[in-house]
């Protein structure tokens, strides 16, 4: 199995400014079970009781999410599926409610789901009834306190007995790389060092990952440009471009406007989104 994690990660890479998130909702990450932590990032828990109705934007992460989720406005609780997102993903917030999110590593779901290719849900949110028939999300949800809900969602995980896949481990181990290791630019360079022709490591990703080496590193570029762009007001573009590995700031810019809607100048430190 590749690294197992030191804990939840407590960086907001993804998150269009953070910090006016946290204002508006209690935003929670939580370690899960020891036999879980090789396949999952964390559990993410949210709750909010809003006077005005607030959106939250992210930048979301090459990953599976399982989202429990509660609202004040008559629905029964229920339970999706949501596979790697592509775009900006907006989520409209108002009046009380409560999420219970479980975020797996890149290529960490697919040993809960081996029937099934990850790339069969990229860039869709679906009820998760034909994949986990039994899940229960009132059981998940109804905890008051974060360590019962995080008992059921290890609960919840455990029951459905993940089982060891080689293939879904060397996924986890190359996302890591990319994720960690600036250098990496080129799939058939990846794809080499990993002992694999470029078409099989494109397959391994479709399965495993659900989207391609090539979409992970410009995905895990964006999400550092955006730490840059809200960190601070004198970035130095022209050199981040550069060591991001874009051939000139356009490129940067062009990429960072496609996904967030919005070039790097419209999201100073302390802007917020609506």
């Amino acid at each position: 199995m590749s690294a197992q994690n030191s804990g939840p990660r407590r960086d907001t890479r993804g998150i269009v400014d953070a910090a006016d998130l946290f204002a508006h909702v209690r935003f929670r990450r939580h370690e899960p079970a020891p036999e879980l932590r090789p396949y999952l990032e964390h559990y993410w828990l949210i709750d909010w009781d809003l006077p005005q109705p607030y959106a939250s934007h992210v930048v979301p992460h090459p990953s599976v999410n399982l989202v429990f989720q509660r609202y004040d406005d008559g629905r029964p609780d229920f339970l999706e599926l949501s596979g790697v997102g592509l775009a900006l993903d907006t989520r409209k917030l108002a009046g009380r409610g409560r999420v219970c999110g479980i975020q797996f590593r890149p290529g960490g779901f697919r040993p809960f789901a081996p029937g099934f290719a990850v790339s069969e849900w990229t860039d869709r949110v679906i009820p998760v009834d034909s994949v986990f028939p039994s899940a229960d999300p009132t059981a998940v949800l109804s905890p008051d306190r974060d360590e019962g809900r995080v008992a059921a969602l290890d609960a919840f995980l455990l029951g459905l007995g993940p089982r060891p896949d080689p293939q879904a481990e060397l996924a986890m181990a190359l996302v890591d790389r990319i994720r960690h290791d600036r250098t990496v630019r080129r799939v058939d360079t990846l794809a080499r060092e990993a002992g694999l022709s470029a078409r099989s490591l494109q397959r391994l990703f479709a399965a495993h990952v659900g989207v391609g080496p090539k979409w992970v590193v410009l995905r895990y570029r964006i999400h550092e440009a955006l730490e840059h762009a809200e960190s601070t007001d004198a970035v130095d573009w022209a050199r981040l471009a550069a060591e991001l590995g874009y051939a000139d700031q356009a490129h940067l810019v062009r990429d960072f406007t496609a996904t967030l809607g919005a070039p790097p100048s419209a999201l100073r430190p302390g802007t917020s989104r609506t």
